[in-house]
């Protein structure tokens, strides 16, 4: 079994969406462990806070069997349950949206995929408090496997940032 870790995020009714996407993703694939919840302002591609509601992140850890590539998981699991959630995607990557699931680690998988944009270890790990603080939460002792640094230690260098605290909502399996 490969550990996989999904970062989640919403900013459309995200009390109701992130406990509804966890419950969707514990019965597909079953969840091991669920981050707290952490409230972050919505950023755009070059991290300029956009105008649209904050979002709730959090992260999931499951495991898939090894023989289940990224692409097919990501398409078949994820996408899937985007889709029954109501997630319509458009041109505009940084729109509010009820439920974002994407692949940040996929075991050591090391793939940088232009044709399908699927891209692991997730490039944003090492940019954004929303999705490296959740995955600490989660492993803080996995070691990312370009830089070799632990989770925790990326997590460190955005503690106490701006933009970013943790929400009063939990998520349970």
């Amino acid at each position: 079994m490969i550990p996989v870790f999904i970062t989640l995020g919403s900013n459309l009714s995200p009390e109701h969406n992130l406990p509804w996407a966890v419950g969707l993703l514990d019965d597909q694939v079953g969840v091991k462990a669920v981050s707290r919840v952490y409230r972050s302002l919505p950023l755009g591609p070059a991290g300029e806070q956009l105008d649209q509601p904050e979002y709730l992140n959090a992260a999931v850890l499951v495991e898939v069997p090894g023989d289940v590539p990224p692409d097919l998981f990501r398409f078949r699991v994820l996408r899937a349950i985007e889709n029954s959630m109501g997630r319509i995607r458009t041109a505009d990557r940084y729109a509010p949206r009820p439920i974002d699931l994407d692949l940040a680690l996929y075991g050591d998988t090391v793939l940088e995929d232009e044709e399908t944009g699927l891209y692991l270890p997730d490039p944003e790990i090492l940019t954004r408090a929303h999705i490296a603080l959740p995955l600490a939460d989660l492993a803080p002792g996995y070691r990312h496997p370009v830089t070799g640094q632990t989770l925790r230690e990326i997590a460190a260098q955005f503690e106490g940032a701006p933009g970013i605290e943790l929400a009063a909502l939990s998520l349970h399996v």
